[in-house]
């Protein structure tokens, strides 16, 4: 094992470890060396296809940072919550319906040797490989049956940074707390501290990092300033959806109208990060939306991807959002719905397995959902038909996208024999039209990340994620003390 670990941690969830991950990758990888990330376990809803599988979306942006393949062996286990108690177990890739139905403390020590095996892997064949740990390292309840922070850092003898989001408040509490509560062999680990998202003028922290380093022996290295737009996806993407329903856009460059998109987000939302793009989009405003007020004006309504689609229908409904999205497809108003939210579209769910739930749709594109006890995970291909209503610039365009998905969806019989067809306007029922053409189901995700859908749809483009990148990678130069950074791996 011939890799040098460094790894990220925090002393909260949402305190900048991914972003910080992502961008230590491209810095590393500029420098000539071979590069992969590593987190041991993620919980996330948020997905992406590999090789071997699936993975965290954050572990499969790092890898392109790293400029290195995606691939399961960088996220060994993925946790996805299907419900407040029950999370699907995701193994190398692979759905283990056996670790699913594990409890929580049962799974660790079952999972840790594929983690070793894996993280050996990965050191044997490269120069560096940058860790993410998950929530706190400090979970004293948890820490027993660790297999993702501390655990994983003594086994690499990682050198480890320590992040705080001081824009929370209480950063240096965070820190000297989760420091003090490690025992001191992890303690000895730890190479520096990070304060993440300030805003002001820095030197009005002193005398706090010196008293701070007085009684750890461990240096503040970065204070990093508040960044709104850096164009990297939020690991969950919740963090910013639990202040104001509305993301900061870019500003007009005309000074028009701006296009209102309000893309719902019930509980077991999934693969959120597919909408990134539309927050750099000139005459965009984006909007999460819980209830009804929140798509008041909306242009667009989204019905997004849902790992429990029928509960998260349920729960739409509750809200009284169905309404709202029936009227706005009865007014004209545009209406997608992507991997779920075509399920919901659709009139029922059916589910002989016992994998997500029966149910009634919305009714608003003649079609039912069967799920099937094998999932559907690739990368896929594949043309739009014509198309017509607000997507018609669309028409006969190709897209690049993944599917992720239980169920299996197609015209619902019944209504198809009495003359109520819906459109197949993709190949092998990958996508739906309705009749008037305002609504749209989408089993594709990765839309608006192709670049030709974007300039189709909106005539603009987002930034490239390899400038999303080395902006990450140029950021933490700037702003690390000096010779950090190259010290962590020599």
């Amino acid at each position: 094992m011939t890799a040098k670990c460094v790894m990220v941690l925090g002393t909260t969830s949402g305190a900048g470890k991914s972003w910080l991950t992502t961008a230590l990758c491209r810095y590393y990888a500029r420098q000539g060396l071979k590069v992969a990330p590593f987190k041991a376990q993620n919980m996330s809803n948020n997905a992406r296809v590999v090789g071997g599988g699936e993975i965290g979306s954050a572990q499969y942006f790092q890898a392109l940072a790293a400029r290195a393949i995606p691939e399961a062996r960088m996220n060994p286990l993925l946790l996805k919550p299907e419900r407040d108690t029950h999370s699907q177990v995701i193994l190398l890739g692979q759905v283990n319906e056996e670790l699913s139905a594990l409890p929580w403390r049962g799974r660790s020590e079952r999972v840790w040797p594929q983690i070793a095996q894996a993280l050996d892997e990965l050191r044997a064949e490269n120069d560096v490989v940058v860790i993410e740990g998950a929530g706190s390292p400090a979970e004293i309840n948890l820490h027993g049956s660790d297999i993702v922070n501390m655990r994983v850092a003594l086994y690499a003898q990682a050198r480890c940074l320590l992040v705080s989001d001081i824009d929370r408040g209480g950063a240096f509490a965070h820190l000297y707390g989760t420091w003090a509560l490690l025992p001191e062999p992890e303690r000895a680990l730890i190479r520096g501290f990070v304060l993440n998202k300030f805003r002001g003028d820095a030197t009005l922290l002193a005398p706090a990092p010196r008293m701070l380093q007085e009684l750890t022996g461990i240096p503040v290295v970065a204070t990093l300033p508040m960044w709104w737009q850096h164009g990297l996806p939020e690991e969950d993407g919740m963090f910013e959806m639990r202040g104001a329903g509305v993301l900061p856009s870019q500003p007009s460059p005309g000074g028009g109208r701006s296009q209102t998109i309000a893309v719902v987000a019930y509980p077991r939302i999934s693969n959120l990060d597919e909408f990134q793009p539309l927050k750099n989009i000139p005459d965009v405003r984006l909007t999460w939306a819980r209830n009804p007020a929140d798509v008041a004006g909306a242009d667009w309504i989204i019905l997004p991807g849902s790992k429990h689609t029928s509960g998260d229908l349920a729960w739409l409904r509750a809200q009284g959002l169905d309404r709202v999205i029936a009227a706005h497809s009865a007014q004209g108003g545009a209406v997608l719905g992507v991997c779920g939210g075509l399920q919901m579209l659709g009139e029922a769910l059916i589910d002989p397995h016992g994998i997500d739930g029966n149910g009634p749709g919305l009714g608003l594109l003649p079609l039912v959902t069967v799920f099937e006890a094998a999932k559907t995970v690739r990368h896929r291909t594949a043309a739009f038909a014509s198309l017509s209503g607000p997507w018609a610039r669309l028409s006969n365009a190709t897209m690049q996208g993944y599917e992720i998905h239980h169920g299996q969806t197609a015209e619902h019989p019944a209504m198809a024999a009495a003359g109520q067809r819906a459109h197949a306007v993709m190949p092998e029922g990958l996508a739906w039209q309705n009749d008037a053409g305002n609504v749209l189901g989408l089993y594709l995700h990765g839309l608006f990340e192709d670049p030709a859908a974007l300039r189709a749809l909106f005539g603009a483009t987002a930034p490239t994620l390899e400038s999303v990148f080395d902006g990450l990678a140029d950021f933490i130069d700037q702003h690390f003390e000096s010779g950090v950074l190259q010290a962590l791996v020599a």
